[in-house]
C-alpha cells in the first residue's frame, strides 16, 4: 500500500482531495489482504500526469490513470459521474464530480467505500458499512439499473457473494434474475474472466448454485444445464443424475484445485445426454462419452475464449477420466505411460472427486497411489535404450516398422525385461524381423 500513499500525499499536497477507494477498503475493514489498492481522487486526469510523468493513460477518458511506482501499479480514477450506458458496458461519456458522486455511480454499497489513510477514517455515502457488518451485497440505487448499465455486474454480485459468503439482497437477487438473460451481450472473454473467478475459489459449489439458480448458467455453459435429469446407472451413481453428480463433484474438490481440474470436472460429462442408451437388459450406458466429451470441451472452451494452453491441458483429462476402470488390468507399461501424461495429476484428481462424489469406491485410486509409490524410485519413462539409427544400423529400412520396433522395444523396459541395449537387441531377435 506504500504507493498508494505516497500518491495520495503527492496529489493532497497539489491542492486535491484524495482517498483510497472500493475493493481495498472493503478488504481493509474485512481483515483481508486486498489484491492491489485504487486512489479516487478530485484531481482531473491531465493534472494527474502532470503530478505523476510516464503514468499510463489506458482509461483516461473515463477518468483513470494507472502510476507506476517500483513494481507497483496504482489506478487513479477521478471522482465522477457515469453517462447513459448504450452498449450494457460502458457509459458513453462521464463527468468529473464529487466524492459522494463518485460513491454512489458504483455497483455495491460494499464496493462503494472510502478511506482517508492520514486518520484512518471511512467514508460511507451508500450504507456499505451496515452491510460489511450485516454480510449482505446490496446494489446501490437502483438494481435494475446498476445491470442494465453494465451487464458484467451480474456476474459479478455472484462473484462477490461467493468469494466474500455474503447473501445478495433480496431487491438485488430479483434484479439479477430478471436480467440473466442480458448476459450473452456482454463479451465472451469478460464473462470467463468472472467465471474463473468464481470456480477457483474455494466455495466454488456455491457460486455453481448462485449462476444455476439465477439463471445466468444459461448464458454460460447451457450444456450444464442439459445434464439435470440424465440418469445414470444406480449402482456406480447413487447420489442421482448427471447434475447432481457434477455439482458433487465440485464441492469435494480441495480449495487450491487447479482450472484444468476445475474446468475438467465441469466438463467430465458434458457428452452423458448425447450418448445416454438403454441397452436391451435395461442397462444405462454412456459408450463414447469420454472421447465426445473432450470434444465438446475443446469447442466449449473456444466458445469462451479459453487460451489454446488451457483447452489442451483440459481436454487430456476428460478423455482418459474413463481409463481408470481398468488399471488392475494394465500392464506395468501401460500404467507407466499413462502416469507420465502431463496431465496425470489432473487426471488422479479428478477420478478421486468423481468415486466420493459416486459410489465412494476408491479402489483403483488406492491402487494408482501403490504404484506410484512403487515406481517412486526411477524415472517412469527411462532414457530409450534404443534408436532408429541402431535399428537401420542393423538391417532395419526406414518407416514405420522402425517406429513400432522401438515402442515394443521400450514397453519391455518399461516391463523390467530389459535394462541393457545388449538385452534390448538380444530380446528383439526372434520377435520383429528387419521390414
Amino acid at each position: 500500500m506504500t504507493a498508494a500513499i505516497e500518491i495520495i500525499q503527492t496529489l493532497r499536497r497539489a491542492g486535491h482531495e484524495a482517498l483510497l477507494a472500493g475493493g481495498c477498503v472493503r478488504d481493509y475493514l474485512l481483515g483481508r489482504a486486498p489484491k492491489d489498492h485504487d486512489v479516487a481522487t478530485s484531481a482531473t486526469p491531465q493534472q494527474v500526469l502532470r503530478l505523476f510523468p510516464g503514468a499510463l493513460t489506458v482509461g483516461a477518458h473515463f477518468g483513470v490513470v494507472i502510476v507506476r511506482r517500483g513494481e507497483e501499479q496504482v489506478e487513479v480514477a477521478t471522482f465522477r459521474t457515469d453517462g447513459s450506458y448504450k452498449d450494457g458496458r460502458r457509459p458513453e461519456s462521464v463527468t468529473f464530480a464529487t466524492a459522494e458522486e463518485d460513491a454512489r455511480r458504483r455497483d455495491f454499497t460494499v464496493n462503494g467505500l472510502f478511506r482517508d489513510p492520514a486518520d484512518d477514517r471511512i467514508i460511507d455515502y451508500v450504507g456499505g458499512c451496515a452491510d460489511l457488518e450485516a454480510r449482505i451485497l446490496r446494489a446501490i440505487g437502483d438494481p435494475m439499473r446498476r445491470f442494465e448499465e453494465d451487464r458484467l455486474r451480474l456476474l459479478r454480485a455472484v462473484r462477490f457473494a461467493t468469494v466474500l459468503g455474503f447473501e445478495i439482497e433480496p431487491e438485488t437477487w430479483r434484479a439479477v434474475t430478471a436480467s440473466a438473460h442480458l448476459l450473452p451481450t456482454v463479451s465472451a472473454e469478460r464473462i470467463r474472466d468472472e467465471f474463473v473467478k468464481i470456480l477457483l475459489h474455494p466455495c466454488r459449489q456455491r457460486g455453481f448454485d448462485l449462476l444455476v439458480e439465477s439463471g445466468l448458467m444459461a448464458g454460460i455453459l447451457p450444456e450444464v444445464l442439459a445434464l439435470k435429469g440424465v440418469q445414470q446407472p444406480p449402482h456406480w451413481h447413487p447420489e442421482g443424475d448427471v447434475f447432481v453428480h457434477t455439482r458433487l463433484m465440485l464441492g469435494l474438490l480441495p480449495a487450491d484445485a487447479s482450472l484444468t481440474l476445475v474446468l475438467a470436472v465441469l466438463l467430465h460429462d458434458i457428452a452423458k445426454p448425447a450418448t445416454f442408451t438403454v441397452d436391451e437388459d435395461g442397462r444405462i450406458r454412456f459408450n463414447g462419452h469420454d472421447k465426445l466429451g473432450a470434444e465438446m470441451a475443446g469447442e466449449i472452451l473456444r466458445r469462451l475464449r479459453f487460451s489454446n494452453e488451457v483447452i489442451e491441458a483440459v481436454q487430456p483429462v476428460v478423455e482418459h477420466h474413463m481409463a481408470f476402470k481398468d488399471v488392475t488390468r494394465m500392464r506395468k507399461s501401460t500404467l507407466k505411460r499413462m502416469m507420465a501424461r502431463p496431465t496425470w495429476p489432473d487426471e488422479l484428481a479428478l477420478h478421486r472427486v468423481d468415486c466420493l462424489g459416486s459410489n465412494g469406491m476408491l479402489d483403483n485410486y488406492d491402487f494408482m497411489m501403490r504404484k506410484a509409490e512403487e515406481f517412486s524410485s526411477e524415472p517412469l519413462i527411462p532414457r530409450p535404450l534404443l534408436s532408429g539409427h541402431d535399428l537401420i544400423s542393423l538391417g532395419w529400412k526406414p518407416g514405420k516398422g522402425v517406429g513400432q520396433a522401438l515402442s515394443a522395444v521400450q514397453d519391455a523396459q518399461l516391463e523390467g525385461l530389459v535394462t541393457t541395449r545388449e538385452d534390448a537387441l538380444e530380446w528383439l531377435k526372434g520377435r520383429l524381423a528387419p521390414e
